[in-house]
């Protein structure tokens, strides 16, 4: 084939802005890059050696709330009996403020209660039979074959070892589970599938390091720090490639979780918040004395803003690699000015989704101070809510910092290649430098139909399309 006809044939794999893979930088961009991030990812690896737990501590269950085995056990018969006669009858309740009768208080009065007769399905004691009774004004009712969990307390009387602490509701969420990871395949693909390995492998590291270790009194921030690098280096190298772009990315996140850090510690320490607000929290640092339970506020912190911080740094990246394509010209004030328009539409949607989302999960304590007519002062300064003030706004700085931080990185990285290819490539000409943001091969220019002579500078491409001269 003659030589012009080869340079014809190549020269469109060349281009393709947006519809590939980004375009690999320099050899130069990715020993730098590699300075930074090797150390660190090795530093995390050398944390989960040391801070490996082995498992979770020993632990004998105390029958205390959540701290009690339990088993599966399955309705066999809902009969209906007369309250009296089971002794269930209903306390009076007191009227409401305005006066009016107690809630549900009429319709309940009269009516019969239900009496189940639960069987055991696992355990030391499968097969054995226990009754419960339902209230007629009681929240939750049981239908024949329904599946139950049940608590299982050895120390109680024979009658009394056995009772209903929940409803098996395992198969709504597997197919709920089922639904989401068909949605994410469908739409994502191979990238979907990558999402959800990262995903699995993020719970791998939340079950088998970080909630041991934090059990075996490792410091919680400590262990935060570290795990939650881990699994932000898996999660975006597995879903986004081995690039320099997702490196930025890395680099973005990291520094935005050492803020978060940083504030997190000084606000944590400043407003005396213990992070003991709850029964949970007070029921685990009453079995595991050791847990230093503020760490384990900043720990949750961090780790609650990772998610949402990986989102938005490979978004700013994945916007100033795409300008770049777009405009091969623009140098990094640009791109960076571009990027951050696009970035202060993140910052507003994503700042308002972690509000919302904290508002959402208090929204039974918000209606508790608003019965109460609390003052708005007084509520948020309560240790309750200031609590959750502090983790949402500690968190949206982060965020809000991650936008310029991870932009201006990437706006300095990606231009700084363009312009090494530049220089290297002084033999691709007009239209074929980084104005038309030609491709490279490993950080070395590849001159489309023409060659490079290392001694005698730019040689006369084949075809007699005249000599070239350098940019």
């Amino acid at each position: 084939m003659p030589p012009h006809e080869s340079h014809h044939h190549s020269a469109p794999h060349s281009h393709g802005h947006g519809h590939g893979p980004a375009a690999p930088v320099s050899r130069h961009l990715r020993k730098v890059i590699a300075a930074v991030l090797i150390p660190f990812a090795a530093a995390v690896a050398v944390g989960l050696l040391v801070l490996w737990p082995g498992g979770a501590p020993p632990h004998k269950p105390s029958g205390v709330g959540f701290d009690q085995p339990t088993e599966r056990a399955r309705v066999t018969k809902v009969a209906e009996v007369n309250c009296a006669d089971v002794h269930a009858e209903q306390q009076p309740q007191p009227p409401s403020p305005g006066g009016q009768p107690p809630t549900g208080g009429a319709a309940a009065k009269g009516k019969p209660c239900q009496q189940a007769t639960i069987e055991v399905t696992t355990g030391e004691n499968a097969g054995r039979t226990f009754k419960t009774v339902v209230t007629p004004d009681a929240l939750r009712h049981y239908t024949t074959g329904q599946d139950v969990v049940v608590a299982y307390s050895p120390k109680a009387p024979k009658d009394l070892q056995y009772s209903v602490s929940d409803v098996d509701r395992s198969l709504p969420m597997w197919v709920l589970a089922a639904i989401f990871a068909l949605a994410v395949v469908l739409v994502g693909r191979l990238r979907g599938v990558l999402a959800l390995v990262a995903l699995a492998a993020s719970f791998v590291v939340l079950t088998l390091f970080i909630l041991p270790a934090i059990l075996q009194g490792s410091n919680p921030l400590v262990v935060a720090v570290v795990g939650g690098s881990a699994i932000m280096l898996i999660a975006l190298y597995l879903c986004h490639g081995l690039t320099a772009r997702t490196s930025v990315a890395v680099l973005g996140t990291l520094a935005s979780l050492l803020l978060i850090g940083l504030l997190g510690s000084v606000f944590i320490n400043w407003a005396l918040l213990t992070g003991n607000t709850d029964d949970t929290t007070g029921l685990v640092h009453g079995l595991f004395p050791d847990i230093e339970i503020r760490g384990l506020l900043l720990a949750g912190i961090i780790i609650g803003s990772l998610g949402v911080l990986d989102d938005v740094t490979v978004t700013q990246t994945a916007a100033v690699w795409e300008l770049k394509e777009a405009d091969p010209s623009a140098g990094w004030r640009k791109l960076y000015g571009a990027a951050m328009r696009i970035g202060r539409d993140h910052i507003a949607s994503v700042v308002n989704t972690l509000v919302l989302a904290y508002a959402g999960a208090a929204l039974p304590l918000l209606l508790l101070f608003s019965i109460a007519q609390s003052s708005v002062g007084t509520v948020a300064t309560s240790e309750v809510v200031a609590e959750e003030i502090v983790r949402t706004l500690v968190g949206s700085v982060g965020l809000v910092a991650a936008v310029p931080l991870t932009t201006l990185l990437a706006a300095l990285v990606v231009s700084a290649d363009r312009k090494e290819r530049g220089v290297a490539g002084v033999a691709a000409g007009p239209g074929e430098g980084e104005g038309s943001g030609a491709r490279t091969h490993n950080g070395e220019p590849i001159a489309a139909g023409g060659s490079m002579d290392a001694t005698a500078g730019p040689t006369r491409r084949r075809g007699g399309h005249g000599r070239r001269r350098k940019r």
